[in-house]
């Protein structure tokens, strides 16, 4: 395998209204990309005047409720040697722009697409809490396609590179209701929907607090028996969530459980069947899944989605809860100590340790 000569990177992004943020992008990423296309999809504000300050690459999208059209239209555009996708609200820190530098060094022509880390969340240190995997940076010559009209995804082949680079998002604005609104157009129009359409939608209206029908379509992706087996575990997960908020806590039982019919149990199910326990006073069957999620492997190498909370501190802060219920305060702190040794200025760990040193002396 030989180096690239001179490997060149097109940054593609959509965007529409976005002045609050995609100067903050664009500056973050400028020392890393050789060219800057942007596709605007029907901005009102000045998110085109902002983004002509870094490329006269500007391009107008009619928008068709259809992301991936968009996208695909995007990459059209680009002529370096790969592409590089991000949305206006993401950013690249200085930490991975020196890796992202170190990558356009040493990646040899054989590789057609590179993952990276896509870190969503943040616990009070600034460390990631919540972070999934997406396929980043392509080889444009392999004319790789975008697919789905909303939560879309970039199908890849080949020989496919996990870096450890990590893409940080930044979301400033709230949640919208776009997305349910393009879903529900299309059911209404006769739009058959894909086991991924089916699971997004669920997402989308579980997101907006519509708990039944959100149940009912992760129920119909479940019994296609079509979808990622990740995604199964996740839409187990996030049924028992639907039947938390409506304090069905059987229910909630039972879709953690089912979960573990696609693999081992998982840090996440864990946690929330402790929950469904602890809200019904059991505290014995609470421990015991709270004790499950602080032994259960992480699955680095299988899923896209972890919550590291629920691995790390999350189930040692439950459990000094569930230990102080019991009075068993010896316990209770131990579980707190070890929580705090991951997230030590959290303020609920810091209101266990006053309360146990007054307890205990």
């Amino acid at each position: 395998m030989s180096k690239t000569d001179s490997l060149s990177i097109s940054l593609c992004m959509i965007v529409k209204n976005e002045e609050a943020v995609v100067d903050r992008c664009l500056m973050s990423v400028k020392p890393i990309v050789d060219e800057i296309i942007i596709v605007d999809t029907g901005s009102t504000d000045h998110t085109k005047k902002i983004v002509s300050a870094f490329t006269n690459c500007i391009y107008d999208f009619k928008w068709v409720d259809d992301f991936s059209a968009a996208r695909n239209f995007a990459f059209s555009k680009a002529t370096k040697d790969y592409i590089l996708w991000l949305d206006a609200d993401d950013i690249v820190t200085e930490e991975n722009i020196t890796k992202f530098l170190t990558l356009k060094q040493t990646l040899t022509h054989d590789i057609d697409a590179i993952s990276m880390a896509y870190h969503l969340t943040f616990d009070q240190n600034g460390n990631p809490s919540f972070s999934s995997r997406r396929n980043r940076l392509v080889k444009r010559e392999k004319q790789f396609k975008w697919h789905g009209f909303v939560h879309e995804y970039l199908e890849v082949g080949g020989n496919i590179l996990h870096s450890d680079i990590a893409i940080t998002h930044q979301k400033e604005k709230t949640h919208s209701d776009r997305n349910l609104r393009i879903y529900e157009k299309a059911l209404k129009a006769g739009k058959l929907f894909s086991p991924r359409d089916q699971y997004y939608y669920a997402n989308e209206c579980k997101d907006h607090c519509i708990y039944e029908k959100a149940i009912e379509w992760y129920q119909r992706f479940l019994n296609g028996k079509k979808g990622w087996i990740e995604d199964n575990i996740e839409a187990c997960g996030k049924i028992a969530d639907c039947y938390i908020h409506l304090e069905n806590w059987p229910n909630a039982i039972k879709s953690c459980i089912d979960s573990f019919q696609y693999d081992a149990p998982r840090g996440e199910n864990c946690c929330r069947l402790g929950f469904s326990y602890l809200q019904q006073s059991d505290i014995q069957q609470a421990i015991s899944w709270y004790k499950l999620a602080t032994v259960v492997e992480i699955p680095e190498t299988k899923s896209p989605f972890i919550n590291r909370a629920c691995y790390t501190w999350l189930p040692h802060l439950q459990l000094c809860l569930c230990y102080s219920k019991l009075s068993d305060f010896q316990n209770a702190k131990k579980h707190n100590d070890i929580a705090a040794s991951f997230v030590p200025n959290n303020p609920h760990v810091r209101h266990n340790q006053k309360f146990l040193s007054s307890v205990i002396q």
